[in-house]
């Protein structure tokens, strides 16, 4: 195969990091300082604007940038759901004050963030929320409930989306905020999984406030900015994606006050129960003694077909620029993942057998396949359920009439299942 243009700038691109990190990397730093020094260099978003902390590269490079620090033994940039979809979100929707006042404590992990979209009631649903905020002079007031929210306990600043116009129709009168966790009125529980682990919360908000200067987009635009915030989501979870996961930042963790060294000793949270990677899974075949079982070959191969199918998904959207943004490559990425982390987890209890369905520290592998197994169903769910990909897929690229919805055009008051006061 031919050698594309940009395998060389890839390549200059690795040999600079890899050369920068020689020089840079010192285990003994703080992550704070350590983080601090990433961030000032470029690495910590290199796909950015250069004016807004990044070097203005591909989004691929966010990927090579990250292997590159691990190779060289160092601690990756910090990651979570600031980097990955408020920061983005911010620079696409913010003004240059609000830019300059919330990107740069992402870059630098000096603050965490968590996503607060999700309802009990709006769920799929999501236009259906019932989240509210009233204006009360230069802030909001906050009341409702979010559930299924990420690492809340762990964040910051939320992403919260609340209804400000309940008298308009449902899409318009929302708004998105970035919304500070750490006052009165904010309630955060976590949901214990059928795992064990609690990785997902529930947060009630009772008169919690947030400033008007934290309104992202202004107010009534708030699905507009939703949508890329969803964009960015479903293609950093994706196959292909390379989702800017660990080393999670803030201070709640406890990460920022040890040394880089000792984190960058830290497996990923989730990683020995959730996430079961294809070349583990042939490892543990040869270990098994199961390579030469052609069923099980079958399988392997289906999950290195999935997986290269969500590689090339990833690498056309982001060939395309803007023009792939719409072309529901990021929905099919979202798909193709729940394919991989599903038949990943079942081929690791084929292997296993009956020793590895029971849960630790009892099962084979500290139970991890019979964790990833329980969890890989929520990955049809979160980030948009594969029937809303569905959906998006039929009717934004496709052409597809959209299902029938009465309440499109209601006031949401006056909607079935609306706020009517009560």
């Amino acid at each position: 195969m031919a050698e594309r243009p940009e395998d060389d700038v890839d390549a200059a691109l690795v040999a600079e990091v890899e050369a920068w990190v020689s020089t840079h990397w010192d285990p003994a730093l703080p992550v704070a300082a350590w983080w601090a020094q990433v961030a000032a260099a470029g690495w910590a978003a290199p796909h950015f604007p250069e004016a807004w902390g990044g070097r203005g590269l591909p989004a691929r490079c966010q990927q090579l940038v990250r292997e590159a620090f691990r190779r060289g033994g160092a601690l990756p940039p910090p990651g979570g759901l600031g980097l990955l979809m408020a920061a983005p979100t911010i620079l696409s929707h913010g003004t240059p004050q609000q830019i300059e006042r919330l990107v740069p404590p992402i870059l630098d992990g000096r603050v965490a963030w968590c996503q607060l979209f999700s309802e009990p009631g709006a769920g799929s649903d999501l236009a259906g929320l019932r989240t509210r905020a009233v204006r009360d002079g230069d802030r909001w007031v906050i009341n409702g409930q979010k559930v299924w929210s990420s690492m809340a306990r762990e964040a910051d600043y939320g992403m919260l989306l609340a209804r400000t116009a309940p008298d308009r129709p449902k899409h318009a009168g929302i708004s998105w905020f970035a919304f500070r966790l750490d006052q009165p009125g904010v309630d955060i529980r976590p949901l214990r999984e059928a795992t064990g682990h609690a990785i997902f919360n529930e947060v009630f908000l009772d008169e919690a406030v947030v400033e008007d200067a934290d309104l992202i987009g202004g107010e009534g635009n708030g699905w507009s900015v939703t949508q890329t915030t969803l964009l960015f989501e479903r293609t950093g979870i994706g196959a292909g994606g390379g989702m800017a996961g660990f080393p999670f930042p803030g201070p709640k963790n406890g990460v920022l006050a040890r040394t880089a060294g000792d984190a960058a000793a830290l497996p990923p949270p989730g990683s020995g129960t959730t996430v079961v990677s294809l070349q583990e899974l042939i490892e543990l075949a040869r270990r098994s003694g199961r390579s030469g079982d052609p069923i099980l070959r079958q399988k392997l191969a289906r999950l290195a077909t999935f997986e290269r199918a969500g590689t090339w998904t990833a690498l056309r959207a982001r060939a395309l620029g803007p023009a792939g943004a719409g072309g529901g490559f990021a929905n099919i990425g979202k798909l193709i993942q729940s394919k991989i982390l599903k038949l990943a987890a079942e081929i690791g209890l084929d292997i296993t057998g009956p020793a590895g369905i029971a849960t630790a520290p009892a099962g084979g592998d500290d139970g991890r396949y019979a964790d990833a197994v329980v969890f890989a169903t929520a990955s049809s769910i979160y980030g948009g359920t594969d029937e809303i990909q569905h959906n998006v897929i039929a009717e934004r690229v496709l052409g597809l009439p959209r299902e029938p919805d009465p309440d499109r055009q209601r006031p949401f008051a006056e909607s079935v299942g609306g706020d009517h006061g009560g």
